[in-house]
């Protein structure tokens, strides 16, 4: 080991048996405010572009831990619900600073994308029937479908890694064609790749294990109480119960909102939930800020407040019950079987949402065009969604003036 990597290993120990000084502890949680506020207001371009951002800045930079160190720590943030990206900078701040940078590092990390959506919702509640806002909308929504798109396939060639989880995906999207409760999808089909893959390392085989699961799945009542009024507490608890549950990427979000928020409790229209997740693409930090407009749109200040509270509180408690545990979930058959599922099944819950706000997205020529030239250039080109959400914007505004 090099006198490096064993000066890093003494301060993470420093850290774990809280033997920091007060002096040190400050300065510790001073330098994780700065990074993280500073990341949280540059990071565009998702939760990848997060995570290349952190790796630069904690191990190149400031050689706060070893690369290894931080590849475990964004493998555990698989396992457990919440946006990844977030959570790897939770994990960093209770690795630096104990419980206390946990809370700095993550709160940092999300501030500055919860104000900046906080303000856009404001404006867009004052101003979204004023016609130049809608064009800049018509042109942003095809490119989210094309960037949703590439999220799907980058996912699917992770999460679709053998038959067990191929039918998981595929049960996945079938069930949320059916309309059925998207959690409840989600935990069953977890634990069905689990059982099946644990079965299969002990030498059985398993091909047809996974088909009765649509069976289990045809039973699944997925009737939700319509709320006539939006309280800030129903916001908060909604998201909460979101928070706890949803794995993967922000995108995944989109099919709990789509059946929840559009269809079951219409709080939302399919249009208004568009127009978060454009929200959402152009700003920097996490996706899961979408939340934030949501709330907002659904009970004002007090709710926008509630559903960025509700919907990261869960990232924060499971990180610092988890982080301990890292490396004994890591080699986990049971806990590894249980991902695959669940990621498998959340593919195919993205794949159904996606198809449904593309009906709502692609509605004549020019914005099928867009999202055609949109896709080429995320898969082909890598260009960075933010600019593609600009780009499409000031295209539907110039289609505006062109045409109207």
């Amino acid at each position: 080991m090099t006198q490096e990597a064993e000066d890093i290993q003494k301060e993470e120990e420093a850290v774990s048996y809280n033997i920091l000084t007060p002096r040190q502890q400050k300065q510790r949680l001073t330098e994780l405010a700065t990074v993280f506020l500073r990341l949280g207001t540059i990071a565009f371009g998702g939760p990848a572009a997060h995570i290349a951002m952190m790796d630069n800045e904690v191990v190149n930079h400031r050689q706060w831990m070893s690369r290894e160190k931080l590849l475990d720590l964004l493998g555990i943030t698989n396992l457990i619900p919440g946006p990844n990206s977030t959570e790897l900078a939770i994990h960093i701040g209770y690795e630096r600073a104990g419980w206390r940078g946990l809370l700095v590092a993550g709160s940092c990390f999300i501030l500055p994308a919860m104000l900046i959506v906080w303000a856009l919702a404001a404006i867009y509640a004052r101003y979204q029937t004023v016609p130049q806002v809608e064009w800049l909308l018509y042109g942003i929504k095809p490119v989210i479908i094309a960037i949703v798109i590439q999220a799907v396939w980058n996912l699917g060639k992770k999460a679709a890694k053998d038959v067990p989880t191929i039918i998981a995906g595929m049960v996945g999207i079938a069930a949320y064609l059916a309309g059925l409760n998207e959690i409840l999808v989600l935990i069953l089909l977890g634990i069905a790749v689990m059982l099946v893959k644990n079965w299969q390392a002990r030498g059985h085989t398993s091909g047809a294990f996974l088909l009765p699961i649509s069976g289990i799945l045809a039973q699944v009542s997925s009737t939700t109480a319509a709320v006539t009024s939006v309280s800030w507490i129903s916001v908060f608890v909604f998201f909460l119960k979101i928070g706890c549950v949803l794995y993967g990427s922000g995108y995944v979000l989109l099919a709990f909102l789509q059946r929840d928020l559009v269809e079951r409790n219409q709080w939302l229209t399919s249009q208004q939930l568009l127009d978060a997740v454009a929200i959402g693409q152009f700003t920097p930090g996490p996706v899961f800020t979408t939340a934030t407009f949501i709330g907002y749109l659904l009970a004002g200040n007090t709710g926008a407040i509630a559903a960025t509270i509700g919907i990261f509180l869960p990232a924060f408690a499971l990180v610092w019950v988890v982080n301990p545990w890292v490396y004994k979930l890591r080699q986990s058959p049971w806990a590894s079987g249980f991902l695959d599922g669940v990621n498998a099944a959340s593919l195919g819950l993205m794949v159904g949402v996606t198809y449904t706000l593309g009906r709502t997205a692609l509605v004549d020529w020019l914005t099928i065009i867009v999202a055609i030239v949109s896709a080429i250039a995320v898969f082909k080109f890598k260009i960075n969604s933010a600019w593609l959400v600009l780009a499409g914007g000031a295209l539907g505004f110039a289609s505006h003036i062109l045409l109207g």
